[in-house]
């Protein structure tokens, strides 16, 4: 089979709840790395087979196909299409995957995958609930077929969260530690200067400002649970934020046409789901299946990448698979770093592919919980 190269990866800085980036049309958050790949890579944007771009809640500025709105406000030919990707928290890593397939299979050669999420402007969940004027709560138990099948519940991440740290006895304070781990990663690598590749500035922000510096197992403690009950607190639950990202994708023919150099390959990728009630379990059967498919075991992988939804998640996912947290988000993760819901795939791979290049890594291994029960695999294999 062909293979897939990435080219290049960038960011944007990660903008906080009422933060920089907040008063930015979505579409111009979305625009931005797509720009900067081209201001950094002398590549023809007209030889762009398709802009393929994830995004959650796509109503309002975020509708109307937001993948090929930002490619057109971002100055480039018109006549390159762009497409929009809803694998919920998983969109932007299931974007590089079609980018990806699409080179392989020979019918594209050089493909822009990314996503982003404005959520200071659209809310979490606004199109869950977008269907209320026409009769309809939520998208699944206003179904018969849901109901016979999963009950009528209302599905919830935090109940989803609560379940899993309770399934796999993690306390509050071992989950607080977790998520003060986050941050201190987090503002490491920003002090070391260890983002400033990956990040082209924007409004202004020229760093992540969802990091919480000062962030403490005191302070966790003092905050209470969501809902009112339980173990999980915001403090363990990943950030909203503004956000976005984009990776060149590139095919054998394209790196010879546009004399590129690719700065790894696309080792395996693959995509599982799990039950959906649970909702945030799939990681871990992902990476079990991925793992067996690419013929590698924990100990090959280098660096991972696992969402931090919420801390339950990635410990859960940990513990399954016998992962060492040493290995896992070094730099600090959607805790610290907030979780652009249709951009957190292609962030996750942008900081995964740049840790891995300063830590001399060969391989790198993305997971992430995702709406509905899924999850997304890829492992990258660095080559620069």
């Amino acid at each position: 089979m062909a293979e897939a190269y990435i080219i290049d990866a960038v960011r944007s800085p990660m903008g906080r709840k009422k933060g920089s980036l907040a008063a930015l049309h979505p579409a111009d958050l979305a625009a931005h790395p797509i720009r900067e790949l081209f201001a950094r890579n002398d590549v023809d944007p007209g030889a762009v087979d398709d802009c393929v771009w994830g995004c959650c809640d796509t109503i309002g500025p975020q509708a109307g196909d937001i993948g090929r709105t930002a490619w057109l406000v971002a100055g480039l030919p018109q006549h390159v299409p762009g497409t929009t990707v809803d694998r919920q928290c998983g969109s932007s890593q299931q974007a590089v995957h079609f980018a990806a397939q699409g080179v392989m299979s020979g019918t594209q050669d050089l493909v822009v995958a990314g996503g982003s999420q404005a959520m200071n402007a659209i809310p979490i969940s606004a199109a869950m609930f977008a269907g209320q004027p026409y009769g309809f709560d939520n998208p699944f138990n206003t179904s018969p077929g849901w109901i016979a099948r999963y009950g009528d519940g209302i599905l919830n991440q935090i109940a989803s969260a609560q379940m899993i740290a309770d399934k796999w006895e993690f306390s509050r304070e071992a989950m607080e530690e977790f998520a003060c781990a986050s941050h201190a990663r987090a503002h490491a690598a920003t002090t070391g200067g260890a983002f400033a590749r990956e990040i082209a500035a924007l409004e202004g922000l020229a760093e992540d400002e969802t990091i919480r510096a000062g962030t403490t197992l005191e302070g966790l403690a003092a905050l209470n649970p969501v809902g009112g009950e339980g173990t999980i607190t915001a403090g363990v639950a990943s950030q909203n934020c503004d956000g976005s990202a984009a990776l060149l994708i590139a095919g054998e023919q394209a790196v010879k046409d546009h004399g590129l150099e690719p700065r790894a390959r696309i080792h395996h990728l693959s995509v599982r789901a799990d039950d959906p009630v649970w909702m945030l379990t799939a990681p871990i059967p992902a990476t079990r299946f991925a793992l067996h498919r690419a013929g590698l075991s924990v100990d090959d992988i280098d660096l991972f990448e696992c969402n931090e939804a919420f801390a339950s998640v990635p410990m859960a996912w940990m513990k399954e698979l016998g992962i060492p947290h040493e290995k896992v988000n070094v730099r600090g993760g959607a805790i610290a770093l907030g979780h652009p819901l249709g951009g957190t795939g292609a962030r996750l791979m942008t900081t995964l592919l740049h840790a891995l290049e300063d830590t001399g890594g060969r391989y790198g291994l993305q997971t992430m919980c995702e709406g509905g029960g899924q999850a997304n695999v890829t492992i990258i294999e660095r080559l620069s």
